[in-house]
């Protein structure tokens, strides 16, 4: 898959303190695959190549009114396991971009963002053809949850579409290996933080 800066955004989902950060309601769960994968690092790394290499860096936070209004009375499954921790809620430390990841100028944020699929609450998918995005690079979490609902509605909707091996991270070792290994091929371009900042680079050397 060629990768042309100018085409292509680094789709951040959920790099927020409640995941990622030493108190984070949801720090623990996931906790042992980020230190095993070194995803917020390799996340950082990455997220400085495309920016110098002009590619466009999207942040896709969720996040929920106080006593999360905006789910239905009895919620069940992953989001079950947000309201009982309390996680994500507007304003409040968990919900916030971890630092390290911080939005820059030139940065996109979509707002809207309250379930699994990044496109289906938010205008996603306007924001990337309004830029003329035509690859998607996905990081963030968790591996089998928003970050394959978001590879599958991204390949359904004609995308060229790149998952980061290295920059995901779910609730064990073994749900993270499989989806990466059987899910993730099946709808996207399988590769390495540091490949794709390869490929970044590469696209705007001096052709010879």
């Amino acid at each position: 898959m060629s990768v042309d800066p100018k085409h292509t955004a680094v789709v951040l989902i959920e790099y927020q303190n409640d995941f990622t950060s030493e108190g984070g309601a949801l720090h623990g769960a996931v906790q042992e695959v980020m230190e095993k994968t070194g995803m917020l690092e390799n996340t950082r790394t990455l997220v400085d190549a495309a920016r110098a290499a002009g590619a466009t860096i999207v942040h896709a936070p969720i996040t929920f009114a106080p006593g999360y209004g905006e789910l239905s009375e009895h919620p069940y499954g992953i989001l079950k396991g947000v309201v009982d921790s309390t996680a994500f809620v507007q304003g409040e430390w968990g919900s916030q971009i971890v630092d390290e990841l911080a939005p820059q100028p030139g940065d996109v944020i979509v707002e809207g963002k309250r379930g699994l699929d990044t496109f289906a609450t938010t205008n996603l998918d306007f924001i990337l053809r309004a830029r003329g995005i035509t690859t998607i690079a996905l990081g963030g979490f968790l591996t089998n949850c928003c970050v394959e609902s978001t590879m599958r509605t991204g390949y359904e909707k004609g995308y060229a579409v790149i998952t980061l091996s290295d920059c995901v991270a779910a609730t064990s070792p073994e749900e993270h290996e499989n989806a990466i290994r059987f899910d993730y091929p099946m709808f996207s371009e399988v590769m390495t933080s540091e490949a794709l900042a390869g490929e970044l680079e590469g696209a705007t050397l001096p052709a010879g």
